[in-house]
């Protein structure tokens, strides 16, 4: 992404550091790639950019993991007050890997989880995972059994560039080369589209402001949700609809074809 060459970077120690004191209000944006461009070239220009050993775009891979009925995909798409996801999240350039959890009860209350797992296992839940989100679902009210039926379902992968604001109260993640693929090896790329995420405190940051001067608003995405909406018509879609006829319609979509996932 060359948009990104005009900044300084930052190491990982000093953007987490910097990014523990905000309280977070995030937002996502599913917008043409060449906007991405237009509002990177009009940040200021002391914005940096995520630098490890000289790397500024990290190959990312998600394993999503549901149920043969897709439990999580159908609490997220009629929204429920219950509702869980559960995927491992691999960092494919340095060859780490972790198993993720989140979880909302009938209060509301969101809990994330996060813990390391072993690349090569990443397609895969292992017996003790299984416990864990066992444990899990069971105290938002879900069987603990039904951790028994999760399979993988859905694989995403992308590109990251993770932006530092000038004045350090704000990030930014940009997400490009976004791929879904099926446990087949079918699925579909989004080659001309990126999401953005913002993460900020009580004001809007300057790529939020930058991208609603260009006509952009934050948009109901999931990379898991509204990619498996996207590839099977005859799921609930209403949610995601306008995202499904616009930038994730097939006008915009390239067919991918993929192995299985593999270390």
């Amino acid at each position: 992404m060359s948009a990104l060459d005009r900044f300084d970077g930052v190491g990982l120690d000093e953007l987490v550091a910097e990014a523990s004191l905000l309280t977070r209000l995030d937002r996502k944006y599913v917008v043409p790639a060449a906007d991405v461009d237009r509002v990177l070239s009009r940040l200021d220009e002391r914005t940096r950019v995520l630098e490890i050993e000289g790397r500024r775009a990290f190959a990312y891979e998600s394993v999503y993991f549901d149920t043969p009925d897709l439990l999580s995909f159908r609490m997220a798409a009629q929204p429920r007050r219950r509702r869980f996801k559960v995927r491992t999240r691999s960092y494919l350039d340095t060859g780490s890997a972790y198993l993720e959890l989140k979880t909302r009860g009938a209060r509301g209350t969101t809990v994330k989880e996060r813990d390391d797992y072993e690349l090569a296992l990443r397609g895969e839940l292992t017996p003790d995972a299984r416990h864990h989100v066992g444990d899990a679902l069971e105290a938002i009210g879900v069987e603990a059994d039904r951790a028994g039926d999760l399979e993988a379902t859905l694989t995403t992968r992308y590109s990251r560039a993770t932006l530092l604001s000038a004045d350090g109260a704000a990030r930014a993640t940009v997400d490009t080369g976004l791929a879904w693929i099926e446990p087949d090896g079918s699925g579909f790329g989004l080659p001309g589209v990126a999401i953005v995420e913002t993460k900020s405190g009580s004001s809007a940051s300057d790529v939020d402001r930058l991208l609603w001067r260009t006509g952009h608003r934050p948009a109901p995405v999931s990379k898991y949700a509204t990619g498996l909406a996207a590839l099977h018509r005859e799921l609930p879609r209403n949610r995601w609809a306008r995202l499904l006829r616009g930038l994730f319609s097939p006008d915009h979509r390239s067919e991918e074809e993929s192995c299985s996932v593999a270390a």
